[in-house]
């Protein structure tokens, strides 16, 4: 097991009281600032979120007065009733377009759900199709989504409208792969949802096959997983895996996550919403938000589980359903003198995405935001296993 990090936070436990910015002051800032930024500098990130659409709630359409040329022109051949872009959309299924590709996308089955099918293509390019391959989104991205038209315009940007129906006139009534193994596979699924299969499975207690992988293998000391029992944010899975809870913000259960010394994966039939294991106090006024429900744990350690703080976890890219979640919970937080968003995703490409997302949600909610980095190429867990009890803050202010 290892040993516990002493760290020499900037802010005592507990809230602190909001200064006005109007008198030149700050924010409070918990944790010492560096050089690690999250999408460049603070202008840059400003002209950024400028240029893309409204990243709060993540809207479909463009600004008004700011019109893609595309969709102003698919808008006004619509007005003039033109049978064929109707047929595109209902007759033309994303991934279907997706694996016929010039430069083709496979289909990740393992990570797949019967309302999203997860399509990767290269080193971190993953994309999304859902509304029964009506739509698309790309989980690195909030901007990056739409229907067939959209989709084709990002495989191939530059393309007129008559160049972008001429590519989609090849793909008129083809249907993708998925659908023939994902119906074999579903009958041989369980039937009972995650809830339910959660509340079969035993607590998480000392000593066991599932405690010891995660004591032992992920080094998280015996003080945490005793909180994590306490909040019934993890369980004993099977063979010494460990599953992690996620939560709506009733406390209701919507999916399971998996993970073991040789296996990562989700129970079938949730919806991921967000991890959570929060500090002692009734309300916090810290949110610390990583990837993997284990990194939400290790940041907890690292700290000692500070009372004014709830450690989450997405699971990864952020959903409808989490983006919908975090929303109601950054409006209650806001609430409180002091509160900070903090984003402590992983060291890569993908972890600066999804932290530019939280970012983009913190100002939507009104709330300091601040970007936990561990050393590049790293997760959280990564850091509590090296034993290394630092790491560099950044903010876009």
């Amino acid at each position: 097991m290892g040993a516990r990090l002493p760290l020499a936070l900037g802010a005592p436990q507990g809230c602190v009281a909001r200064k006005a910015r109007s008198r030149g002051s700050e924010l409070p800032r918990p944790l010492p600032r560096a050089s690690f930024a999250v999408g460049g500098s603070q202008a840059e990130q400003e002209k950024r979120r400028a240029n893309t659409p409204a990243a709060a709630g993540f809207p479909d359409a463009t600004p008004a007065g700011n019109l893609d040329p595309l969709r102003e022109e698919i808008r006004e051949m619509s007005a003039f009733d033109d049978p064929e872009l109707e047929r595109f959309r209902q007759e033309v299924n994303c991934a279907a377009l997706l694996e016929r590709w010039s430069s083709p996308w496979r289909l990740d089955k393992r990570e797949s759900t019967r309302n999203a099918l997860k399509y990767r293509r290269g080193t971190g390019e993953i994309l999304i199709v859902n509304h029964e391959g009506r739509g698309w989104w790309n989980p690195l991205d909030a901007t990056a989504k739409g229907d067939v038209f959209d989709l084709v315009r990002y495989l191939e940007p530059g393309l007129n409208f008559g160049q972008v129906r001429q590519r989609l006139r090849a793909f008129i009534g083809v249907g993708p792969t998925f659908p023939v193994t994902s119906r074999d596979r579903r009958r041989k699924g369980p039937k009972e949802p995650p809830a339910q299969r959660w509340m079969q499975r035993p607590r998480l207690r000392q000593g066991s096959a599932s405690w010891t992988y995660l004591a032992h293998a992920r080094s998280l000391p015996a003080g945490v997983l005793a909180a994590a029992d306490a909040a019934d944010s993890v369980r004993e899975g099977h063979r010494g895996s460990a599953w992690f809870a996620h939560r709506d913000n009733e406390g209701a259960i919507t999916h399971v996550e998996v993970r073991g010394a040789t296996y990562k994966g989700s129970l079938k039939g949730g919806t991921k919403t967000l991890f959570r294991l929060p500090g002692a106090a009734p309300r916090h006024c810290r949110l610390v938000l990583t990837e993997a429900p284990i990194d939400a744990l290790s940041v907890a350690a690292i700290e000692n589980i500070r009372e004014d703080t709830l450690y989450g976890a997405t699971g990864g890219g952020m959903g409808p359903a989490t983006i919908d979640i975090l929303h109601q919970l950054l409006a209650r937080i806001a609430e409180i003198a002091g509160a900070v968003f903090f984003s402590a995703t992983d060291a890569n490409r993908a972890g600066d995405r999804y932290a530019s997302g939280h970012a983009e949600l913190a100002t939507a909610a009104g709330i300091a935001f601040e970007r936990l980095r561990p050393p590049e190429g790293t997760d959280w867990n990564d850091v509590l296993r090296a034993g290394r009890g630092s790491w560099h803050s950044t903010s876009p202010g």
